[in-house]
């Protein structure tokens, strides 16, 4: 039972505990440490400007958004997360959902059904490749400021 209330390797203690036979209907907001063993059915948000850890254990489950700094998922995820510092992905993760990210570590087995988006990828590359008529319109624009 020890190995599962692991902090993360960032350090942070666990703060708030959501149990395995726990199921919560609603966003929460919170600051520390989060360790999900049941399941959140809303909107997880950390508290801007904090240190804050998410871990979803590997019988947890989240169906919303997640924005946090570091996120740790061993579980199952259903909607878009937000790593404004880093996620990781364990072996059983399951993602339903677009990842934002700036550092992503990734095991062999996790499965990400959406898309890994870099924290600083320039927009054009999330909306796909460029028309014929972008690079003309940018050229002449650029020859008349010439």
């Amino acid at each position: 039972m020890g190995d599962k209330k692991k902090s993360p390797r960032s350090g942070h203690a666990v703060e708030t505990l959501i149990g395995p036979h726990a199921v919560i209907r609603g966003d929460i907001s919170f600051t520390g440490g989060l360790y999900v063993e049941g399941t959140i059915h809303g909107k997880v948000t950390a508290d801007d400007g904090t240190a804050a850890v998410i871990t979803i254990a590997d019988n947890g489950h989240i169906e919303g958004e997640v924005r946090a700094p570091v996120v740790v998922i061993s579980g199952r995820m259903t909607g878009d997360v937000h790593a404004s510092e880093r996620i990781e992905l364990a072996a059983h993760a399951r993602v339903n959902g677009n990842i934002h990210y700036k550092v992503v570590e990734m095991a062999a087995g996790a499965m990400i059904t959406g898309r890994l988006i870099h924290a600083d990828a320039p927009l054009a590359q999330l909306t796909g490749p460029e028309t014929p008529a972008g690079p003309r319109v940018k050229a002449k624009a650029e020859a008349q400021s010439a």
